[in-house]
C-alpha cells in the first residue's frame, strides 16, 4: 500500500523545502533525488544525473526543456560496441530476447522520466514559451483540485498528444460513410489498427442474433467494435470494460455516433450474467506485463483476459451462437505463445473452430526496418476466429 507520502515529491529551492504530489501513470516511483536545471545545465551533465536516477526538476525556457529531452534521447539510444539489439534479423525471435528488449526499454523509459515540471495548483505550466496545458491536463489527470503537481515532461507531452487526437478524432472507414470518427481518451487505446475493425464489418453475423438479438462485447475501450455492430444491424449490445477511463470515452463516442441507446455499459472485469448469440472481444495481444494505461491495450500478462475470455465463452453462448476473438499472432512470432497452446486452450474451453477470416497488418511499423520487432511485425496476421460449442 503506497502512503500519501510516498506520493509526494521533495526538493530544495534557494535553501528553502519544497513538495508537490508526484504524477506517473506509468507506475514510476518519484526519485530520492531531485535537482534544479535550466538552460545553464548541459546535456552531458542531465544525462549523468538522469543516468543516477536523479530527478530535474525544471526552471528554464520550456522549447530549451524540449530539446533537453531530445538531447537525452540521442545519448540513451547512442549505441555502443558491446550493445546490440536482440531483435534483429540476424538473431532468434526467443521470448528471452522480447524480454530483454522490455528491459531495455523500461531502462530507457526511466532515464528520460527524470526531466521533470512542475504544475500549479491549476494546471498551469509557469516556464517560458510554455503552452496552454490545461485542458489536457486535467483531461488527463482530472479536475483541477488546488494541489501542485510534478509529472515528467515525456508524461506531459503524452496527455498533449491525447488532447490532440481525442479533439481531432480516427477516421474509421468501418463505421461508415458518414459521423465514423472515433475520440481515444487519454489512457485508452486508440484504434489506428484499421484492419481488425474491417474483420468485424465484414464477418458473418451468426444467425442466432435472429432469434437472440443480443451481443456481448469484452473490454469495450473506446467502444468502436459496439458502434460497429450496432451499424451492422445488431438489436443490442452489452459492453463491458474495467476501466472507467475507458467507459466514460466509451459513452461520449456511443453519443456521438447516435447508438448509445442500444449499448448497455457495465464496469467489470467478468463476464455478465447474459447470455447471447454472439460475444466478442479483442484482448491485448502479447502475453507480457503492461507499465502504464496504454500498455494495458497491448500487453496481457499470462494471456489472463485471452484465457478468461476462451474459458468463460461456452456459458454465455445460446444455442447456434458464436464468439468472435480477435486476435494478432505476432506473440507467436516472438516465440511468447504457440498456436498449439491457444488451440488446446479452445479445445479446453469445450470450444471447436467454425472458421477464421484473416488479414495482413497495414500499419506503419509493418515497414519499418528500425523497428526491433520488424522481423516478426513482417509475418505478423490478424485473424478473426469464429467460436462456438463443441458438437
Amino acid at each position: 500500500m503506497i502512503s500519501a507520502d510516498d506520493l509526494q515529491l521533495h526538493w530544495t529551492d534557494q535553501g528553502q523545502a519544497q513538495q508537490a504530489l508526484w504524477h506517473a501513470d506509468n507506475g514510476l516511483k518519484p526519485p530520492k533525488r531531485v535537482v534544479l536545471a535550466d538552460d545553464s545545465m548541459s546535456a552531458d551533465v542531465a544525462y549523468r544525473l538522469a543516468c543516477e536516477g536523479t530527478g530535474l526538476l525544471w526552471q528554464g525556457d520550456f522549447q530549451n526543456a524540449r530539446q533537453m529531452l531530445q538531447a537525452l534521447l540521442r545519448r540513451v539510444d547512442k549505441p555502443t560496441r558491446k550493445s546490440k539489439s536482440p531483435l534483429t534479423t540476424d538473431n532468434p525471435l526467443t521470448p528471452m530476447a522480447f524480454h530483454s528488449h522490455r528491459q531495455a526499454q523500461a531502462q530507457r523509459s526511466r532515464v528520460l522520466n527524470q526531466l521533470l515540471v512542475l504544475l500549479d495548483g491549476q494546471y498551469q505550466l509557469n516556464l517560458r514559451r510554455a503552452p496552454d496545458v490545461r485542458i489536457a491536463c486535467a483531461q488527463a489527470i482530472g479536475p483541477v483540485d488546488g494541489r501542485a503537481r510534478v509529472l515528467s515532461l515525456r508524461s506531459l507531452q503524452g496527455m498533449i498528444g491525447a488532447h490532440e487526437w481525442r479533439k481531432n478524432g480516427v477516421l474509421v472507414p468501418a463505421l461508415g460513410v458518414e459521423n465514423n470518427r472515433i475520440h481515444a481518451h487519454y489512457g485508452v487505446f486508440s484504434p489506428v489498427r484499421g484492419e481488425y475493425l474491417a474483420l468485424v464489418a465484414n464477418a458473418p453475423l451468426p444467425l442466432a442474433l435472429q432469434r437472440y438479438p443480443l451481443a456481448i462485447e469484452l473490454g469495450v475501450g473506446t467502444g468502436v467494435l459496439s458502434a460497429v455492430l450496432v451499424r451492422r444491424g445488431v438489436t443490442h449490445v452489452l459492453a463491458t470494460d474495467v476501466s472507467e477511463r475507458a467507459l466514460v470515452c466509451a459513452l461520449e463516442n456511443l453519443t456521438r455516433l447516435n447508438v448509445d441507446n442500444k449499448v448497455t455499459l457495465l464496469n467489470t472485469n467478468a463476464y455478465p450474467p447474459d447470455k447471447a448469440g454472439l460475444v466478442v472481444c479483442n484482448p491485448p495481444w502479447l502475453p507480457a506485463r503492461p507499465t502504464s494505461l496504454l500498455e494495458q491495450a497491448v500487453y496481457d500478462e499470462n494471456s489472463g483476459m485471452l484465457r478468461g475470455f476462451l474459458a468463460g465463452l461456452s456459458a454465455h453462448l445460446v444455442l447456434g451462437g458464436e464468439g468472435w476473438l480477435i486476435l494478432s499472432d505476432l506473440a507467436e512470432h516472438l516465440g511468447l505463445r504457440s498456436r498449439a497452446s491457444l488451440l488446446q486452450w479452445i479445445h479446453e474451453a469445450g470450444l471447436q473452430v467454425l472458421g477464421r477470416l484473416d488479414t495482413p497488418p497495414v500499419h506503419g511499423k509493418v515497414q519499418d526496418r528500425s523497428d526491433p520487432l520488424h522481423a516478426a511485425r513482417a509475418k505478423e496476421t490478424t485473424s478473426l476466429w469464429r467460436l462456438t460449442h463443441q458438437s
